[in-house]
């Protein structure tokens, strides 16, 4: 038998041993605001988390690049293509784009394509008959740069995202799963992400690499937790739906939305377990997020989001914050190497909360497109299935993702 803390009166009581499996913890975290005993036995474990990821962070940013290392990508440099055409075309002679300066000895007049309508599209291949090298050697695919002189224009149904989604983010849409033993049950687990975020209409800048502009989006999400160790059986789901506006200029990226999520239990979960106690937590929140990329593979981002609906032990506030490093040009089948960590503290857990760390391997097939990691997943706070939030878990394993 264990303890649990009643959210409404904060009294004990006990709990049959047959709810293990989405109950136990060797430290129950308190539903109580008020408790302060959340987080703080494993503060220890927190601190090395986060320097585990930290250090993975810096060693993933000192790699070589994968595409430095590519026959494809070998000598090659990474410019903006629509900045040198406009520079080219006002003034010949020395081509200037944000960073390096590119001189017409590198990029002779005879060499430089003249603005031509095969070039509005940015990222189709240039002609066969046109000798830039450069531009043929990335396949077209040269802007990573952001370059606020294209001209904007209304888009439906827009290629690509303004505000991508966090690579660490436990609350995020996606399509992943995630294996993974929890330190305090001393058993397996399977979560995943079956979700997706798609943008809807772009007043902007075309293409889908470091677009200027405004968009509004579409996103929703189920993320269930099964139990290998049961058959299977489906322990509990959050789901999640929510309207993204962003808006975005240079490297800097800001959103504000509304998302609605609610937890659920699973049937088998709750024949197997009759005593279990669930909650409808649920919330419905305006988000408030920023994102800055330090270099094109570099991103930082902090948002603050505020529940106006909230139920089942659920409190207003909530923050999360991290970064991330993954690559920004097409990797080919070798890919690159990623990292990312992600804060989360919750009002309704005292602002404590969870902190999640992933590193490994990358693949994405076009400048500011969908990408493919496989990696090492590690996660350490309040369980991120919000039916059992008040819960500690500890996870070590592996995933699989696909971000939009």
């Amino acid at each position: 038998m264990f303890n649990k803390i009643d959210a409404q009166h904060g009294a004990a009581s006990d709990v049959p041993r047959c709810a293990h499996r989405s109950r136990t913890a060797s430290t129950t975290l308190a539903r109580s605001a008020g408790d302060g005993r959340h987080g703080r036995p494993h503060a220890h474990r927190v601190g090395i988390a986060w320097a585990i990821a930290l250090i993975t962070m810096l060693l993933a940013c000192l790699a070589p690049s994968a595409q430095a290392q590519s026959p494809r990508y070998a000598g090659a440099q990474v410019v903006d293509l629509d900045a040198m055409i406009d520079a080219h075309a006002s003034a010949p002679g020395e081509v200037i784009v944000p960073g390096p300066q590119y001189s017409p000895s590198q990029f002779p007049a005879s060499q430089f394509p003249s603005p031509q309508p095969q070039w509005a599209n940015r990222f189709a291949p240039p002609p066969q008959d046109n000798p830039c090298q450069l531009d043929q050697r990335y396949g077209g695919e040269l802007d990573l740069l952001p370059n606020t002189n294209r001209p904007w224009s209304f888009q439906m149904v827009p290629d690509g995202l303004i505000y991508h989604s966090y690579l660490a983010g436990e609350k995020e849409p996606r399509m992943g799963t995630q294996y993974v033993y929890e330190t305090q049950r001393k058993s397996w687990l399977w979560d995943s992400t079956l979700g997706a975020r798609i943008g809807i209409l772009r007043y902007g800048t075309e293409g889908p690499a470091m677009v200027q502009g405004f968009q509004l989006d579409v996103e929703g999400a189920a993320m269930l937790r099964q139990d290998p160790e049961q058959s299977f059986d489906l322990d509990s789901v959050d789901f999640r739906a929510g309207i993204p506006l962003t808006f975005g200029i240079g490297r800097y990226q800001t959103k504000f939305a509304y998302y609605h999520l609610s937890s659920h239990i699973g049937d088998e979960f709750l024949l197997k377990n009759p005593t279990f106690d669930r909650i409808n937590y649920t919330r419905n929140e305006l988000v408030w997020g920023h994102s800055y990329f330090l270099t094109d593979e570099l991103r930082m981002y902090f948002e603050i989001g505020w529940a106006f609906n909230a139920d089942a032990g659920a409190k207003p506030w909530e923050l999360q914050f991290g970064a991330e490093y993954a690559p920004a040009a097409p990797t080919g089948s070798q890919g690159a190497p990623f990292a990312a960590i992600n804060g989360h503290l919750r009002q309704d857990l005292n602002y404590s909360g969870n902190l999640t760390a992933e590193a490994g391997w990358a693949w994405r097939g076009h400048v500011g497109g969908p990408l493919m990691r496989i990696g090492l997943f590690y996660y350490n706070g309040a369980s991120p299935q919000y039916e059992t939030y008040t819960q500690f878990e500890q996870q070590i394993g592996a995933g699989l993702w696909y971000d939009f």
